[in-house]
Parts: structure tokens; sequence; C-alpha cells
């Protein structure tokens, strides 16, 4: 599987666990990987959906108050559940991953298009953008053009 399928299983673990209100994660991330049929490396990223997953889950209360100060007028109780899972997992990959940030948001906002709502991937977009501004990552777009 390619690091873009890894970051859905990641997903959708997430997505199973806060909507279902399931305590195991890593029973449900062994259930979904399971079930992958992909004939093409089927073990390869593996490890990185489970650590996403792990960072994820491990530091939920911070990234949960990362969400609600970028995006104060929404509660994180009030956002989508699978907006607010999207948004879980790709800062849990820009705050504790070296991938590349526009990487990371691209990615998010990939997943939402495939299973947000409509306006999901410009919500993923706008509180990531800040995210990721607000970061120690980050580098003002002149600087980044420099490289």
């Amino acid at each position: 599987m390619n690091r873009h399928y890894a970051r859905v299983i990641a997903f959708q673990c997430l997505y199973e666990v806060d909507f279902k209100g399931e305590k195991n994660f890593i029973e449900v991330f062994k259930r979904h990987i399971n079930n992958i049929k992909d004939n093409e490396k089927p073990d390869e990223n593996v490890d990185f959906a489970k650590d996403i997953l792990e960072k994820t889950v491990t530091h939920l209360e911070e990234i949960d108050k990362i969400i609600e100060k970028t995006a104060p007028e929404w509660p994180i109780d009030h956002v989508a559940v699978v907006d607010r899972n999207i948004l879980r997992l790709a800062i849990a990959e820009l705050e504790y991953f070296d991938t590349p940030p526009k990487v990371a948001i691209n990615e998010a906002i990939e997943i939402a298009k495939s299973y947000g709502s409509e306006t999901s991937s410009k919500f993923i977009n706008g509180v990531l953008g800040t995210v990721y501004r607000q970061s120690k990552k980050y580098v003002p777009e002149e600087e980044d053009n420099k490289k």
C-alpha cells in the first residue's frame, strides 16, 4: 500500500474509534489491515499507518486543543466526525513526523474530498494552513521558493 492509502487506513480507524466509541484502536487497526486485498506489497507502509495512528491517539488531547484554538467557532464536538478525524491525523503528522507540511496538508485535503462533505476540504485546508503557519516548521513562501 502506498502512503496515501496508509493515511486512509489510519483515518478510517480513527473515525471508527471516534464514531463507535471503541477503546482498543490497535484491534480496529489490525482488522482494517487484515481486510486489505492489495496485491501490491500489502505490508509496505503498514508501520507508517500504525505509527501515525498511535501518535494521533497518544496526543489526542493536545491535538484537539490545537483544533479548538485554530477554529474557535467550532468546538471539537461540533466538528463533523469525518473532518475532526482528518484534522487529528494531519495535525499529528504535521507535529510529530518529518513529512513536508505541504504534503501532509494536501493528503488531508484529498482524504476530505473523498470522505467529507462538499465543504470539508476547504475547512480542512483553512484549519491546517493556520496550524502550519503557527508552527515551528513554518517557512514563509518567499523563503520556501528560494530553496
